[in-house]
């Protein structure tokens, strides 16, 4: 399975994150800890933000009352995303 590359970019107060993959590129640009519309590589449109915390950037993005957390973190010269999604309000965690 071919790894996507990510590129990360601060200019003043905003962040890019851009993935280049053989699937599909996608790129978001914001300011940390505010809200913004985003075009998911699988085309949802969902409301993002995105904070600092302990050095990993945390994304929570909300969309028909679901919810995924993303969390990116450099841990050995390497990036480690984990991925919560939550699908119901009561607690189905995948």
């Amino acid at each position: 399975m071919a790894k996507p590359n990510l590129i990360i970019t601060v200019n003043g107060d905003m962040i890019t994150i851009r993935s280049e993959s053989t699937f599909k590129n996608t790129e978001i640009a914001f300011k940390l800890g505010q809200e913004f519309d985003e075009v998911t590589a699988d085309d949802r449109k969902v409301k993002s933000t995105i904070t600092l915390d302990g050095g990993a950037l945390v994304q929570v993005q909300k969309w028909d009352g679901k919810t995924t957390t993303i969390n990116r973190k450099i841990v050995d010269d390497k990036l480690v995303v984990v991925s919560i999604f939550k699908l119901l309000s009561s607690g189905f965690y995948c």
